[in-house]
């Protein structure tokens, strides 16, 4: 699912994934957080399925992974998703303000390289601290 959906595949580890199945236990989304050397966590992979896509299988793995990990998260997301992960907290920095090393190397490659500027977006940074929820965790 990752790599159909043309997500990053570096850090693919299935023991930090969170999975979502139907009632056929067919897994219609999964969702990881991977750690990085200086110790920051990146939600990273969240892909659903697409037939199950706007029902609520994105919200409940991101919702998992918030309440299972706490705060400070990070993660990156084409520019166009900034308001989906603006609904959970996450915000992104301001310019000059602090961003692990990761994510500003990828940032910097993705963007320079125009990756996905093709689309007329670029890669966001975004942090959720825990202070910010315009949805509750419950």
């Amino acid at each position: 699912m990752v790599r159909a959906a043309r997500l990053n595949p570096l850090g693919i580890r299935w023991d930090r994934f969170r999975v979502a199945v139907d009632n056929s236990d067919n897994v219609i989304g999964c969702a990881q957080v991977k750690g990085h050397r200086d110790g920051t966590r990146e939600l990273a992979s969240l892909v659903v399925r697409g037939k199950w896509r706007g029902r609520g299988v994105g919200r409940a793995l991101v919702k998992v992974l918030q309440k299972e990990y706490g705060p400070p998260l990070w993660l990156t997301s084409r520019s166009s998703l900034v308001p989906y992960y603006q609904r959970f907290g996450f915000i992104e920095p301001e310019e000059g303000v602090y961003k692990p090393a990761y994510f500003r190397w990828v940032s910097r490659l993705v963007n320079t390289l125009g990756l996905i500027a093709s689309r007329g977006e670029y890669l966001a940074v975004m942090q959720w601290d825990g202070t910010n929820y315009l949805e509750d965790l419950r």
